[in-house]
């Protein structure tokens, strides 16, 4: 399983933007990537100096997104999607995509359950749990 440190996270996301921004050729992973990075215009600056990317702490005290765990969760939420596991995940990010009339706000959706299953996995030590996590993003596209 790949299993990337925060370091090599933060390098990933900021050598893909740098290579966009030098029109290098990327990965099929980078391309994903850049993507999700297009979309989210107010993370452009984080991703400029690696060196400080590594060394930056977010904290949510703060009120401090971090740019990083944010992008990775779309790639997490991608790669959920194209696989449809847990299986289900593709029909409702489908349905919230046209409820939302964008895939992006469809994806920020699941991210939230997404983020809750993570939360509470790591609250009690227990896996993610796949049932809740679909429970809470059908929840949301009946909320709409």
């Amino acid at each position: 399983m790949f299993n990337p440190s925060q370091e090599e996270v933060r390098r990933f996301f900021c050598s893909t933007w740098r290579k966009h921004r030098e029109s290098s050729p990327l990965t099929p992973l980078e391309a994903l990537a850049l993507d999700w990075i297009l979309e989210h215009p107010e993370y452009h600056d984080a991703l400029l100096d690696e060196e400080v990317a590594v060394k930056t702490n977010y904290s949510v005290e703060q009120g401090q997104t971090n740019p990083f765990l944010h992008l990775s969760m779309h790639l997490a939420i991608a790669e959920q999607i194209s696989i449809d596991q847990p299986i289900g995940i593709k029909g409702i990010f489908q349905q919230l995509a046209v409820r939302k009339n964008s895939q992006h706000e469809a994806a920020h959706g699941i991210m939230e359950s997404l983020g809750e299953v993570i939360w509470e996995a790591q609250r009690t030590g227990l896996p993610p749990d796949t049932d809740k996590y679909l429970d809470s993003m059908k929840r949301r596209l009946g909320n709409l």
